[in-house]
């Protein structure tokens, strides 16, 4: 008998990739393939959708081809996304109205400003545990339905469906008979009641959106559907997994334990912490948001975003020339024994929690005639430590548990440098995973999960073994100097733009 794979979809911001995993992790293949960006106007962000569909559908049957195997091969699929990116298209043609609206666009910030100054921005967090914000999907539908000729007569004749890129995939695969997503990806509509986990009826009237666009919402490990017979070779393979992609990462780090926290370290950091089965909603300007849902139990997440992270180390690479590649970060870092008086503060959008203040800009202080450039190296990757341990001190305190570990994974997981000072700074283990593909590898458990390959987390959590484990030095005394003066250079930092 043939072992049978779980394939992976993970529909990334730039890029769409189908991993082939077996049941233990591991990965068998990947394809991968790039797809178009597009910038109309300044700040404005767009993919065109339906060549979104066809990059995916390529690189799932790519890997196929790659590995010899027939798709009756594959037992499930699971999908993980870019989250808030919102496809409204019509639902007999199958054709989007407009591009897709990519959750990093800002065309949608006035309005947003206008929804704050009409008094909306306590209901909207209490409800759905978001910030008002063009981050969100709600306020895209809207301007699709406001600014395409002809889509609001269209949506209120009940012909036009709206989704996530999940949905859009979904709905997809299965031509046209699953309009679903997951309990995750609904979370980020700034649309979804996180305590009725419904559709928030008061919430569509305010954005002005026929309900009947909306997809049904299902828990995230489960059958969503299953592949259309037409699209790969007459297989019928369930879907029976999805999560938006920082949530998949969760999972795929097992970060199943109330408190466990998991920071995800790409051109930004992502942190997350299980907060179980209640959302708490934060002091701090942290996002309140569904972890996943499990059959009938839903665990909820506090999220922290750090705007610079990964990207500060390119900076280093490609503005200052400082370094060659992003590996040497770690080799000049470790060339001085300690950063000489240098802070970094890389506000070059302003700060996000705990601080949100977005008129601060990118400092650097403590300057001496005997700053080297080892010196600077050795600050910026202090700072992103620095950063996340002010988002994972706002989470200690907004959920008053007590965190004794973190789990990471992405790109600058793997300097050694950062992942020391990390663990230093915060005074826990960290933890770093030996499996790769944290984001994929967690639709692939949801996926394995829903059809019962897995019997339950448990056992996905004995899969989980890890790479390294850095833990904190005793010298207490200097990581608390160290903290004291970050603080100092962010107030450096304040207002500066104002």
């Amino acid at each position: 008998m043939s072992e049978k794979y779980i394939m992976a979809l993970d529909a990334g911001t730039t890029s769409c990739r189908a991993i082939l995993f077996k049941k233990d992790g591991t990965i068998h293949k990947i394809s991968q393939k790039e797809f178009n960006q597009y910038y109309p106007k300044s700040a404005w962000v767009e993919h065109d959708a339906m060549e979104i569909w066809g990059t995916m559908m390529g690189v799932m049957r790519e890997v196929i081809e790659m590995s010899f195997i027939s798709p009756q091969d594959i037992s499930c699929l699971g999908i993980t996304n870019q989250r808030e990116t919102t496809v409204v298209w019509n639902k007999h043609t199958g054709k989007p109205v407009y591009n897709a609206i990519v959750w990093q666009c800002r065309r949608t910030a006035d309005y947003c400003e206008e929804l704050e100054k009409m008094g909306y921005s306590e209901m909207i967090k209490s409800k759905t545990g978001l910030k008002i914000d063009a981050y969100f999907s709600a306020t895209k539908i809207k301007w699709i339905l406001d600014n395409v000729k002809g889509a609001r007569e269209e949506a209120e004749k009940g012909n036009l469906l709206f989704g996530t890129i999940d949905t859009w995939i979904i709905w997809n695969l299965t031509r046209g008979k699953s309009h679903v997503t997951d309990y995750t990806n609904a979370s980020r509509t700034m649309l979804f009641n996180l305590n009725s986990l419904q559709w928030d009826d008061e919430l569509i009237e305010l954005f002005d959106i026929p309900k009947s666009m909306l997809p049904e919402v299902l828990p995230s490990s489960g059958i969503l559907g299953h592949t259309d017979k037409k699209m790969l070779a007459g297989a019928e393979i369930a879907i029976s997994g999805c999560a938006g992609d920082q949530q998949a990462s969760m999972f795929g780090q097992a970060c199943f334990d109330l408190g466990d926290v998991k920071n995800t370290y790409g051109t930004g950091c992502f942190v997350m912490m299980n907060t179980g089965d209640r959302p708490i909603y934060s002091n701090y300007g942290l996002l309140t948001t569904i972890a996943w849902g499990i059959g009938d139990r839903i665990e909820y997440a506090l999220e922290g975003s750090i705007f610079i992270a990964g990207s500060l180390i390119q900076w280093l690479r490609d503005e200052l020339k400082m370094i060659d590649t992003s590996e040497d970060s770690e080799y000049y870092s470790m060339k001085v024994k300690d950063n000489n008086g240098v802070y970094i503060v890389p506000a070059f959008t302003g700060l996000g929690a705990p601080y949100w203040d977005m008129y601060a800009r990118g400092t650097i202080v403590g300057l001496t005639r005997s700053s080297k450039k080892e010196h600077i190296i050795r600050a910026s990757l202090e700072a992103i430590a620095y950063q996340s341990k002010d988002v994972i001190m706002a989470m200690n305190d907004d959920s008053k548990i007590n965190i004794n570990k973190l789990k990471v994974d992405g790109g600058a997981s793997n300097n050694g440098f950062l992942m020391q000072f990390q663990s230093n700074i915060l005074n826990i283990d960290v933890y770093k995973s030996k499996l790769s593909e944290s984001t994929a590898l967690g639709a692939a458990f949801l996926a394995g999960l829903g059809i019962g390959m897995y019997k339950d987390k448990d056992e996905i959590k004995s899969i989980c073994s890890y790479d390294k484990v850095y833990r904190a030095d005793d010298d207490r005394e200097k990581y608390e100097n160290y903290y004291e003066n970050w603080k100092k250079a962010v107030g450096r930092s304040f207002n500066w733009a104002k």
